[in-house]
């Protein structure tokens, strides 16, 4: 049976010398990944559609026997380019992409996450790779997750316990006028650093260089 949705490509890797995997983040299924015959050649209808971050209407037939299905049709509907011409962007988002791979299941309806991860790249090229945002995508992932910490009931100072209050409910928008002191974004960073560590087991690679950026 064809199944049809809208996914951001979260990642992609050769299969063949011909044909690509592409994992897709989308609302209503969650994770998943197909494998795109043929897209490594020129000619291919793929070719051009399947990169990093891109958005997409696209078709898929469900394999019966693997948990990677056959691709059938892309429809391009965005390539958020800015984020190939700034490499401090594309770690920031490469990173939160990791975090999603790691932190999910496949097959399981992700719309919070699928909101999440479009809101930020679409956030990160007007902010020039602001750390900040990766703090507060990580304090939102954790919420939709279930784990989020209670600021009031951790060590932290009472000042950056009103920051992470903050950081939990602020929309994109809002962390432009956000000004955090080195002190604070530091007690911050390494808060979430062992919360991430208590909860998850381990931090996708990337994080400082996403934070330094």
């Amino acid at each position: 049976m064809i199944e049809q949705s809208q996914g951001l490509v979260l990642r992609t890797r050769p299969l063949t010398d011909t044909s690509l995997i592409v994992h897709w983040l989308t609302p209503e299924l969650g994770r998943i990944a197909t494998v795109a015959k043929g897209a490594r050649r020129t000619n291919s209808p793929f070719h051009g559609k399947l990169d990093l971050f891109y958005l997409a209407d696209f078709s898929f037939q469900r394999s019966r026997r693997s948990d990677l299905h056959t691709l059938r049709e892309v429809a391009l509907r965005g390539t958020h380019n800015v984020l190939r011409e700034n490499l401090a962007c594309l770690q920031q988002a490469s990173y939160c992409a990791a975090l999603i791979e790691q932190t999910t299941e496949t097959d399981t309806p992700l719309p919070a996450l699928f909101e999440l991860m479009s809101g930020l790249l679409n956030h990160l090229p007007r902010q020039s790779a602001q750390p900040l945002a990766i703090l507060v995508f990580e304090m939102r992932l954790l919420r939709e997750l279930g784990q989020a910490p209670d600021p009031v009931d951790t060590r932290l100072s009472e000042g950056a316990k009103k920051i992470l209050a903050r950081l939990i409910g602020s929309d994109w928008s809002a962390l432009r006028p956000l000004k955090l002191s080195a002190a604070q974004f530091s007690e911050i960073k390494q808060f979430l650093h062992g919360f991430l560590i208590w909860h998850l087991g381990k931090i996708p690679p990337g994080r400082e260089a996403a934070l330094t950026a």
